[in-house]
């Protein structure tokens, strides 16, 4: 009996497997399909209930917004990026007006693709990181100059800042892009490879390391005063690279390093805390200022309700990411004061060598002055640190 009973409840996950990955290929998800997914929402009916809604609602809908991630629509567990509620506040705020269709898993590429297709008005919204988000519109790079906000508050003061808003996002939309929310995942952290350098706790331990860089100038200028050999890798790429041995070590977040599978293939986690591991939603600019005033303060404003969920979720994420990389056998290392004061003289923004990157970007020095003051100066928003 009991047999019959394992066969039975095996058929009835298969059944739901199908039925999620027959929406999957339609982009025919709601937050109460996911939210519901323990229960009856799973059955043929539901599904076929889902899927008429949603072309319901895409028909009815005066603008389709179409929004690409590099990220399946699960890994808010682990990677708060909240696709599916970004769907949902955006269609809810704007009234139906906008139907948002979902891109999520990379389907329309991922990193700086994603940005040149936002770019060029090929798709209308996508997420992607300020580091890829940098060569495209350079200010942003900003958020890169190490130790300025790599924690989570003085990510979330800069980019809430008054002086962001006037300075930073009048240049981001010279480029053709309007930012929508910024996204908090978590500080950057220094990821080594088994097999690679072992337990990274001071600078000297990256001393000729082949450290995995994205395409921030920035970055790889740091990793560089710090010891490292940067060694540019496209994000699509560096999953094999660092299994080849093409890199040793790498910086995402705890999160990023989950949900792109890299638990089996590190040794060593270190919270440096320099560089925050961010991300933006940006959308056509041309398409964003062609809506109705109604319709664009309808995105806006659920874009914004989005960012405040995003913040919310952001210690039970990093929780969750780290006790599943644990289970492979990962180990963490968080760093003493003087550890991290160690990392700041080596390399941080105080130093003469950021000061090109500070005129360049800020466009003074006094502009970094007001900049720094910004991420020092905490608003109406609070967010957990790790």
């Amino acid at each position: 009996m009991e047999e019959k009973v394992n066969d039975d409840t095996q058929e009835l996950q298969s059944i739901e497997r199908r039925n999620f990955l027959k929406l999957a290929a339609g982009g025919s998800f709601t937050a109460a399909l996911i939210l519901g997914a323990n229960g009856t929402l799973w059955s043929q009916e539901a599904v076929a209930q889902t899927a008429s809604e949603e072309r319901e609602r895409e028909k009815a809908a005066d603008h389709v917004m179409t929004v690409a991630t590099a990220y399946v629509l699960g890994a808010s567990r682990s990677y708060p990026i909240l696709q599916l509620d970004l769907k949902e506040n955006i269609q809810n705020a704007t009234n139906g007006k906008v139907y948002v269709k979902l891109a999520p898993g990379g389907q329309l590429g991922a990193g700086g693709a994603l940005v040149q297709k936002v770019q060029s008005g090929t798709i209308q919204a996508a997420q992607h990181s300020l580091s890829n988000f940098a060569p495209f519109a350079s200010t942003v790079d900003l958020i890169n100059m190490p130790y300025l906000c790599g924690s989570n508050q003085r990510f979330t003061n800069l980019v809430h800042s008054n002086f962001w808003n006037t300075e930073v996002h009048p240049k981001v939309e010279q480029n053709g892009f309007k930012a929508l929310f910024y996204v908090n995942i978590d500080p950057r952290v220094v990821a080594v490879r088994k097999g690679g350098a072992g337990a990274v706790i001071t600078p000297g331990d990256l001393s000729g390391v082949k450290f995995r860089v994205p395409g921030s100038k920035m970055l790889q200028q740091y990793y560089r005063m710090v010891g490292a050999n940067p060694t540019p890798v496209a994000w699509g790429e560096t999953p094999s690279a660092i299994k080849q041995g093409v890199a040793d070590a790498l910086d995402p977040s705890v999160g990023a390093l989950y949900v792109f599978g890299f638990k089996d293939i590190l040794s060593h986690v270190t919270f440096t805390q320099a560089v925050p591991d961010s991300q933006v939603y940006s959308c056509n600019l041309e398409w964003f200022n062609s809506l109705p005033s109604d319709v664009q303060e309808g995105v806006m404003w659920g874009s914004e309700m989005t960012g405040h969920m995003n913040l919310a979720k952001v210690p039970a994420a990093r929780g969750y990411a780290m006790s599943e990389l644990a289970k492979s056998g990962v180990q963490f290392h968080s760093l003493t004061d003087d550890q991290l004061a160690e990392w700041k003289s080596a390399g941080g923004y105080q130093r003469s060598e950021w000061d090109s990157f500070k005129k360049e970007l800020a466009g003074s020095m006094a502009n970094f002055g007001k900049l720094e003051d910004a991420a020092n100066t905490q608003g109406k928003y609070y967010v957990h640190d790790a």
